[in-house]
């Protein structure tokens, strides 16, 4: 291997894989279906067969695809895809709004965020309680800026998780966290008044967890989730409105 390859390759192989894991995620490679042959590949992508192979291993070790000896490589059944693996929410497209993980995402958070609020209102840091409230000003303060708005209502709950100081819950928030950074991309493009409700649900949970009571963080939280599932509702029928 050259100098120059060794160079090149650490950014290659990154775009490699990301391209080949979304096209199986869109449905490009669609499940059952056999990959084209590593001479194929290669040309379509425009890199080595060494690079290949070592993506399609990556790719292999995530669950999307299954490889056999003298038979080829195969996209796996998506029921063995680890859906809540960081990289593998990264590699969806961005506008290929996958509407069952979504739906799958909202109803594990109903499942345990509610919760997740109660304990965090009765053990919370001071810390803690100050980076929600943090970040909670970030979204207020984000005016018409999208990004910075999404990005601070990630922070909200990922500190929210750990705030919860049940290991279990703050490692299952570790693992949402893509999945959930991934669903608020997709369903940011709200309205002023969408994000003046989401801004005031949040600031009943912030005021809830700094009067430590439980119930009424409970009922914010469950506040926020009805929220959450208005927005990716109104995602779903925005991007079916797009014109194909």
């Amino acid at each position: 291997m050259t100098e120059e390859t060794k160079a090149r390759r650490p950014r290659v192989m990154p775009d490699v894989v990301r391209a080949l894991a979304g096209d199986i995620l869109s449905g490009r490679f669609a499940p059952g279906v056999m990959l084209p042959r590593e001479p194929d590949l290669c040309a379509a992508y425009g890199v080595s067969r060494t690079v290949i192979r070592e993506a399609l291993k990556k790719l292999d070790a995530k669950g999307l695809i299954v490889t056999r000896s003298r038979v080829g490589t195969m996209v796996a059944d998506p029921e063995l895809w680890n859906i809540l693996d960081p990289q593998i929410i990264e590699w969806h497209p961005q506008g290929a709004l996958d509407q069952r993980l979504f739906d799958a995402i909202l109803e594990t958070r109903l499942g345990i965020e509610p919760l997740v609020a109660e304990l965090a209102a009765k053990r919370a840091s001071l810390t803690e309680l100050a980076q929600i409230e943090e970040a909670w000003a970030g979204m207020q303060a984000a005016g018409g800026d999208v990004q910075a708005f999404t990005r601070h209502d990630i922070t909200f709950h990922r500190v929210l998780y750990t705030a919860s100081h049940n290991p279990v819950y703050r490692q299952i928030g570790g693992l949402i966290d893509a999945a959930l950074t991934f669903t608020m991309n997709a369903t940011s493009t709200l309205s002023p008044d969408e994000r003046s409700a989401a801004i005031r649900v949040h600031r009943a949970l912030v005021e809830a967890l700094r009067l430590r009571d439980g119930p009424a963080a409970r009922r914010a939280a469950e506040d926020i989730l009805d929220l959450a599932a208005r927005d990716l509702e109104l995602a779903k029928a925005m991007t079916q409105a797009e014109p194909s």
